[in-house]
């Protein structure tokens, strides 16, 4: 899969919507990796085990997801129940890229404030090539997702509204 994507997108590959393809060679090698670990003996070692059960109270890891990176920080007490946990999940770190892709498939999209329904399933598909979130990327219909654009002047001034509830 990997190489088929390579010689059809080269490197980088710079098409947002193959982020979807990219994402599906990246499970396939997760996959193979956890059988790989799995069958290690060294997996079991008292380097990766805690079999004592000493107290360690925080710990931080950051792992690369098919979303993005995913930082997660948790504060255990005594007893191991968790006292606090922070996680900076990949729509977070996405969030700058997802804004740049929804205005630029707008103003591909939108012309002269006219915004007919037909043009919010492709501004969404913009973002969900981003695969947000878990509640919007696969519990949602096509065409069911809340979204509003609004069409602004340069200056900031609301040209039109529309809205899908």
């Amino acid at each position: 899969a990997y190489e088929d994507f390579m010689e059809t997108l080269g490197r980088p590959a710079h098409a947002t919507l193959a982020s979807h393809w990219a994402r599906l060679i990246e499970m396939i090698y997760c996959s193979e990796r956890m059988l790989e670990l799995l069958e290690d003996p060294e997996i079991l070692s008292k380097e990766v085990m805690n079999y004592e059960g000493d107290y360690r109270g925080e710990g931080v890891a950051a792992v690369e997801a098919p979303r993005g990176t995913l930082i997660h920080h948790y504060k255990a007490d005594e007893n191991g129940i968790i006292k606090g946990c922070n996680m900076v999940v990949p729509t977070t770190m996405n969030n700058a890229a997802i804004c740049m892709e929804i205005k630029k498939s707008a103003s591909k999209l939108i012309k002269n404030g006219n915004v007919p329904e037909s043009v919010l399933n492709r501004i969404e598909m913009a973002f969900r090539a981003y695969d947000p979130c878990l509640s919007c990327s696969t519990h949602s219909l096509p065409g069911e997702m809340p979204l509003e654009v609004v069409v602004m002047t340069e200056d900031g001034r609301v040209l039109r509204r529309l809205r899908r509830v």
